[in-house]
């Protein structure tokens, strides 16, 4: 969420940006940017890595400003979403306090949605955070959470019901864990001040969790990932920190037009250190900052937590605002190496940072090595930074057509799904300006669903009726498929604007293989699961990630398209125990549910398979 002058000269800035890094800084992004050299790891298959090197040169320039793509290639699309909140009884907006006039920094983070099954029933349900209030006194209070149970064609409101009660602080983030292992989802709450772990209490409610190191924790957190970092079987936490603004740090800044005052830019403040917490297995979590290798620096909004390298131990991916992203390599025991400048990763194509907020993992060329995208602030491309095979990515965000946006969006929340059921993803992102007065594009931005044509991505336009032709200050997305149809649906959640319930009613034009995978030597969330599907035309890889889009979780399964006559060949499931395993898929449209093999090192982690709650416990209690 860079906030940037209108006429400053990038290639004054590209220098500037050297002259203030420290030597070794500077050799190492001249040699990223125009050779080649030893780095960091990454295999070119899914079993065992290979060398490292470093990246080559990436793509560079941007396209010229423009909210809509222009030329005569714009693809013509049949995609259909229709927002039915309202109609399925949901009215709730996350509140950023804004009307106190304080131009406090916490009003342009937002907040996220968490999609979440929460009573077993087998449909999935939602939690969006509520945002905060500043009183006259510039005391910081929190707003409820919206909690809704999917009930078929309507969402109940069920947050009291459900005890989703965290500390009264200014929300922003939602990450859904089993951090017990014990079969029901629990769900971690960030904000200004601290984190909160609600657990699930297996019938519908929620109590606060109590760790002492949570408590100590009294910083600004934004996104959250989860992994079993040290390989034990239990979750562990890694929590992403914005900057150190407080009303003792809270400066004036003036607006473009005199007189007019703006909020400020993360440029004026010193970030804060992000947080790993190692789970004890008790109900307590340990800080372990020093001991895993964390930096001290950055400005944290995204996280994702994933296996990068495909070593069977998950790694972590954090989207930095204004300074380098970094990308945490593990070595199996929970010990990081912060290796993101040296893998491509952490700046853009001119060796800059960027305003990084959403994540989402992808395959764009179908080589089954994972790719990062990432969404970025205004006049700086979106990225896809593609897996070279050799440990390195390369920013090729020109070949596939996204610098051709041009650089008016400011991205959040985002993901890849196949919402037509061809085969092939869409890329969708909300977007909307942090400043209350910018310049060169509108504080409300349209979304955007970006459709693969002649290999590349471009926008598509949608008619002037629909969710995708307005405007919005657009956070938190997630993805997952609310209806069971096997099309995935999508929530967005806006500042001071209603939640959006977007139901997918596209064509679909071939059938959905949906998987639901459940650890049982792993850690029961199945974070860091990678799983390559092959079909008679393609390949997909899909990664079971902890975290990823902004400050938002999707719905943990994954849905994959099969174009028309397409047939699946076979599935090979990674998990991140070593494991690996080769379920069969019958023919026709199939929702699998997958759990591991069981062998002798399954004695330690094993889990038992909660049933499911009757379907009328919450409806009775909502209606009392």
């Amino acid at each position: 969420m860079r906030y940037m002058n209108a006429h400053r000269n990038s290639e004054h800035r590209f220098w500037m940006h050297f002259a203030t890094r420290t030597p070794v800084r500077l050799l190492l992004a001249l040699v990223s940017t125009f050779a080649w050299h030893s780095g960091c790891g990454n295999p070119t298959s899914l079993e065992a890595p290979k060398s490292r090197m470093l990246p080559k040169t990436g793509d560079a320039g941007l396209a010229k400003n423009i909210l809509r793509p222009e030329g005569p290639d714009k693809p013509t699309h049949h995609f259909k979403f229709d927002d039915i909140a309202q109609q399925a009884g949901v009215e709730f907006a996350y509140r950023n306090g804004e009307e106190a006039s304080h131009f406090a920094m916490p009003e342009n983070v937002g907040g996220g949605v968490a999609l979440v099954d929460i009573d077993r029933d087998g449909f999935t349900d939602i939690v969006a955070a509520g945002g905060g209030q500043f009183s006259q006194e510039q005391d910081i209070g929190g707003l409820p959470f919206g909690v809704f149970r999917n009930i078929g064609s309507q969402f109940q409101s069920v947050q009291q019901q459900t005890r989703f009660t965290p500390r009264s602080r200014y929300s922003h983030g939602l990450g859904v864990f089993d951090f017990d292992n014990d079969g029901f989802d629990d769900v971690l709450v960030t904000g200004y001040g601290g984190i909160d772990l609600l657990q699930n209490q297996g019938d519908g409610t929620f109590v606060l969790a109590t760790c002492p190191e949570f408590g100590s924790l009294e910083r600004w957190a934004t996104s959250v990932g989860a992994g079993d970092f040290n390989s034990d079987g239990m979750l562990d936490l890694y929590v992403a920190s914005y900057v150190n603004w407080s009303w003792e740090n809270h400066p004036y800044c003036a607006a473009f037009k005199p007189g007019q005052r703006e909020l400020c830019a993360p440029k004026d403040f010193q970030g804060q250190e992000d947080a790993i917490f190692f789970n004890n297995g008790d109900g307590t979590f340990r800080l372990g900052n020093r001991a895993a290798g964390l930096r001290a620096d950055g400005k944290g909004l995204g996280v994702m937590t994933l296996d990068v390298d495909s070593d069977f131990d998950i790694d972590i991916y954090v989207a930095n605002d204004t300074t380098d992203n970094f990308l945490y390599l593990n070595d199996g025991s929970g010990v990081f190496e912060e290796s993101g400048l040296l893998c491509g990763v952490s700046v853009d194509e001119r060796a800059l940072p960027n305003g990084s907020m959403g994540l989402a993992a992808c395959d764009v060329n179908r080589d089954e090595q994972v790719d990062i995208w990432v969404a970025n602030y205004e006049r700086e491309s979106f990225a896809i930074y593609r897996n070279q095979g050799d440990g390195t990515f390369l920013h090729t965000s020109r070949t596939y057509g996204i610098s051709a946006l041009g650089g008016m969006y400011v991205g959040f929340g985002t993901d890849w799904e196949d919402f037509d059921l061809d085969g092939q993803e869409e890329i969708v992102v909300t977007n909307g300006h942090v400043l209350k007065y910018p310049v060169s594009t509108p504080r409300r931005q349209r979304p955007l669903l970006l459709a693969w044509k002649d290999n590349r991505f471009s926008a598509l336009d949608f008619d002037t009726s629909g969710y995708f032709s307005g405007t919005y200050e657009g956070r938190g997305l997630a993805v997952g498929d609310l209806n069971r149809d096997g099309r995935p649906d999508i929530v967005i959640s806006h500042i001071n604007q209603n939640l959006a319930i977007l139901r997918n009613e596209t064509p679909a034009r071939g059938r959905a293989v949906q998987i639901r995978l459940v650890g049982t030597q792993s850690n029961r969330s199945a974070v860091g699961t990678r799983l390559v599907l092959r079909t008679r035309t393609k390949t997909h890889l899909r990664h079971l990630v902890g975290g990823g889009s902004y400050l938002s979780h999707n719905d943990p399964t994954m849905t994959i398209g099969l174009e028309p006559g397409d047939a699946v060949q076979s599935l090979t499931i990674y998990w991140p125990s070593g494991q690996s395993q080769e379920p069969s898929i019958p023919e026709g449209d199939q929702w699998l549910f997958v759990e591991p093999p069981v062998d002798a090192r399954a004695s330690s982690h094993s889990h038992s398979s909660p049933k499911p709650f009757a379907r009328e416990s919450l409806v009775t209690q909502a209606s009392r």
